[in-house]
């Protein structure tokens, strides 16, 4: 059967539902306190504990926080989302230092080989890793826990073996669906998906992850000053301590800020395997921007296209350029450069590729699991979108892709839009 194809229509000029504004009513008058000393407050208060670690991050948090805060243009709905977002980083904060004050053993345990993912947001990245997360061998953060990666002390399993922390994130999925429902045929975030590991860098205050959530070139510019060797360090020490409560296997790691991280990435996992995804930019940025754009029709007071496709065609052209710069620090032994219009179809042989740089088998069983995720997920599956970066934004795909001939010279990308 073929996928519906969806087209939003009220993109830039969105007519919100009963639902949503009923919601943005409800709360427009509900303070919001970012204050660091607050947010760490709640944190503690939530916990019980009090040892955040080095105290080197409160800087980063208060500039964290002013990035939300001078953000004239947030919903009082998205101010409050933030802050719970920040509240739950504190939170985890606290819960991983305590952890690793009770178990020190956790520092002597090895991130042997690990699998990365390094792409563009939309590359097909998402893809990629989900399926390589179907080989049972494998270690890989789920949604639900990248949100809430260590459990507070008491708080277990029920009789059924459920994990609390996933069945909140099955709420927060269903509230988000009935919220913004077609995000499902942009970027499917259920619980069980396959997350990016910057989710876990961003406990350290440390990552580009805020620039999705905020209008704040600040913050972009900020964080290109930091030292990530250090913070990818920090990672690294989040990632022993989950398989030591989940492991041990391999693990599989994604993300776009890889992008241009590439050096401190292979000095903190110089074993890795990295599969790099290359798409056209203009299928990247189009894709990108009508996903915040529809999101923002509850994030934002209102929505500004200019500013966000400008914003994010220079930001995927920073990416870029790092990337094509940076590419030759993994060696060809090491890595595999894959073409998005050669991966849906060709997965199976790319698998082998990938497995085989990797020094990692490829039993019948596991390749019976990654047939049986392609069969159950198919492109497409939530319905097919219609993006339209010149209706919706005003600009022509040639004029975007005018700014990306570095990186046609470079790699395997064919134009798309």
């Amino acid at each position: 059967m073929a996928s519906a194809t969806l087209d939003i229509e009220d993109l830039c000029a969105p007519v919100l539902n009963s639902t949503q504004r009923a919601l943005l009513d409800q709360v427009a008058g509900v303070p919001v306190d970012l204050r660091p000393t607050e947010l760490m407050r709640q944190a503690a208060e939530r916990t019980g504990l009090h040892d955040f670690g080095s105290d080197e991050f409160q800087p980063r948090l208060a500039r964290y926080a002013e990035a939300v805060e001078s953000d004239s243009g947030n919903t009082n709905l998205n101010r409050i989302i933030l802050q719970s977002r920040i509240v739950r980083l504190l939170t985890n904060r606290l819960l991983f230092t305590d952890l690793l004050r009770r178990y020190p053993e956790i520092h002597d345990i090895e991130i042997d080989r690990p699998i990365i993912v390094v792409g563009l947001p939309r590359s097909g990245t998402t893809h990629l890793v989900n399926l390589i997360a179907a080989d049972v061998r494998r270690r890989a953060l789920p949604y639900w826990e990248s949100q809430e990666p260590f459990a507070c002390r008491g708080e277990g399993p029920d009789v059924n073996g459920t994990d609390p922390r996933f069945l909140r994130s099955i709420a927060e999925h269903e509230s988000a669906t009935a919220l913004t429902p077609l995000l499902a045929a942009m970027h499917d975030r259920f619980p069980q998906a396959i997350e990016e590991e910057v989710e876990l860098l961003d406990l350290d205050f440390a990552s580009y992850v805020l620039e999705w959530h905020v209008r704040s070139p600040q913050w972009r510019d900020y964080y290109y000053t930091f030292d990530q060797h250090r913070h990818y360090g920090y990672l690294r020490t989040i990632l022993k301590a989950l398989t030591f409560l989940r492991g041990p296997r391999q693990w599989v790691l994604k993300s776009p800020q890889h992008c241009e991280q590439l050096g401190p990435l292979l000095a903190t996992f110089p074993d890795a395997t990295v599969a790099f995804t290359h798409r056209d930019p203009v299928a990247v940025i189009q894709s990108a921007v009508t996903m915040l754009a529809y999101g923002d029709r509850i994030r934002r007071t209102s929505i500004d296209p200019d500013t966000l496709v400008e914003y994010w065609i220079d930001r995927v052209e920073r990416l870029l350029r790092a990337c094509v710069r940076d590419r030759d620090l993994v060696g060809a032994d090491a890595s595999l450069d894959i073409s998005f219009h050669h991966l849906n179809g060709n997965e199976m042989t790319i698998l082998d590729r990938l497995y085989a740089c990797n020094g990692t088998a490829l039993p019948e069983q596991t390749r019976e699991s990654f047939r049986s995720y392609l069969d159950s997920n198919p492109r497409g599956k939530h319905g097919q979108l219609r993006y339209d970066v010149e209706r919706h934004f005003g600009r022509t795909p040639s004029e975007i892709r005018s700014r990306f001939d570095f990186y046609f010279s470079r790699f395997d990308v064919r134009e798309e839009v």
